[in-house]
């Protein structure tokens, strides 16, 4: 039965016979016998090959192998005399799958920029770091899952096409056919009766659902037509958004606070070899700084003492600071990295700069919402106790200039039942950043969307 590499080098004893598959990292040849690096994915690390002289194949195909061939191996594992690996293979016989080009192969023995290889995304997760970057994501991807499984949350599929903009922001994508786009098509007659777009976020329809089965979450792609060129934004991104009947902000908060804890823990636990990557060559000490967050309890203010700090900062901001204003990434940075040194939860921001489904505070000027900023990120989740009064949220439907008539459904949640509920926003890509320590979010997910640029 064919092996991964990654069980091989931990679990199984030498002696055992195997079969793995993967694709050659180098070859080195002595008088009797070529050594080779095989990496499969599945891990960082290399497993050392010996491919004898006696092999068949080895003067026609095994001394011509470069980096980049895929081939297929069968042998016996044995303990290593090398230093750093237990293990290594002796094959038995090596079936060449693919060859590779040498003369135009990209990706050589040596380090290459990001920058150099965000323009191959169909190659670039053959790197050691973004090798690394993708199993990283690919278990908080589970971890996020087991955590809302473990707590009697149902998973929501909400649409990706929608008629509702849930930030009201008009950042929507439009979707419509090639027969609309030309302008063949009367508004009435279209696709789906009327203008849709990609969603920007799956909160809306979420709280159908937890208003329906008590606690939710969603976890799906989102898109924003934010023309954007910075190192934090992406058009095209995904969400995890829980929903929670019968739960106000104080229990939103620690939901989120909860999660974050969880998730980081189990990279921390089953990632090893890729966050010893990460804290030698991406950012060091990140490992020490994850344990940090993870032992620590969040620090809470309220946005007024945020204002308060920013203003009696001896810092110059790029963006001036007066209460009313939306926090800028350098405001949220400077309280979670240098005032409070770690996860900071800032709560009651004023209405009038929050979106209308926030419930309002008693002082009619504030909401009852969270952001949850982290050192080096700034804000990694946005959340609120939603507006459960039918009176007050459509006065503020109104105020936005919010077609009621399409909203009218969500109206209901408020006059069938109305209960208490929260829900927050957590985007996965600043997450994997936050957990991997890259500077640039295009590098955290597999092919990266931005204004000018859609690669594969």
């Amino acid at each position: 039965m064919k092996q991964r590499i990654n069980l091989l080098m931990k679990e199984q004893p030498a002696g055992q016979k195997v079969q793995v598959d993967g694709w050659v990292r180098t070859r080195r040849d002595t008088g009797s016998f070529s050594f080779l690096e095989l990496n499969d994915g599945s891990c960082l690390g290399n497993l050392q090959l010996i491919a004898d002289k006696e092999l068949e194949n080895y003067e026609s195909e095994i001394k011509n192998l470069t980096t980049g061939c895929s081939i297929s191996v069968e042998g016996e594992l044995r303990e290593s005399p090398a230093k750093g690996q237990k293990v290594e293979l002796h094959c038995t016989k090596v079936q060449v799958v693919g060859w590779s080009e040498p003369e135009t192969y990209p990706l050589q023995k040596k380090r290459h920029s990001f920058e150099f290889l965000r323009d191959m995304s169909h190659l670039r997760p053959r790197t050691n770091a973004l090798g690394a970057v993708s199993r990283v994501r690919s278990r908080l991807s589970f971890g996020i899952h087991r955590f809302f499984n473990e707590r009697g949350f149902h998973q929501v599929h909400t649409p990706i096409i929608t008629t509702s903009d849930c930030e009201g922001a008009g950042e929507m994508f439009q979707v419509m056919t090639v027969e609309e786009s030309a302008g063949n098509v009367k508004p009435e007659d279209a696709f789906f009766g009327k203008t849709a777009g990609l969603t920007v976020s799956g909160q809306l329809q979420a709280e159908v659902y937890a208003l329906a089965l008590g606690n939710v979450y969603t976890f799906g792609p989102t898109f924003r037509a934010e023309n954007s060129h910075t190192s934090r934004h992406l058009a095209e991104f995904w969400m995890i958004e829980p929903e929670m009947a019968f739960c106000d902000l104080e229990c939103n908060m620690q939901l989120a606070e909860d999660m974050l804890k969880f998730v980081l823990a189990d990279i921390l636990e089953n990632c090893g070899e890729d966050m010893v990557l990460f804290d030698k060559f991406i950012e060091k000490g990140i490992i020490a700084k994850l344990k940090g967050v993870i032992e620590k309890d969040f620090a809470h203010i309220t946005y007024t003492e945020a204002v308060e700090n920013l203003l009696a900062a001896k810092q110059k901001f790029e963006f001036p600071v007066e209460w009313g204003i939306d926090l800028q990434s350098e405001h949220e940075r400077y309280l979670s990295e240098e005032l409070y040194k770690c996860p900071l939860i800032v709560t009651d921001y004023p209405a009038s700069i929050k979106p209308f489904y926030m419930r309002v505070n008693e002082d009619g000027k504030t909401v009852a919402a969270m952001d949850i900023l982290v050192p080096g990120i700034g804000e990694i989740v946005g959340g609120s106790q939603r507006e459960e009064r039918y009176d007050i949220l459509k006065e503020r439907m109104v105020a936005a200039g919010i077609e009621i008539d399409e909203y009218e459904w969500y109206l209901d949640l408020r006059k069938y039942g109305t209960v208490p509920h929260s829900g927050f926003g957590l985007g996965f890509e600043r997450l994997v950043q936050f957990a991997t320590g890259m500077a640039n979010i295009r590098e955290v997910i597999p092919f990266p969307r931005t204004p000018g640029s859609a690669p594969c």
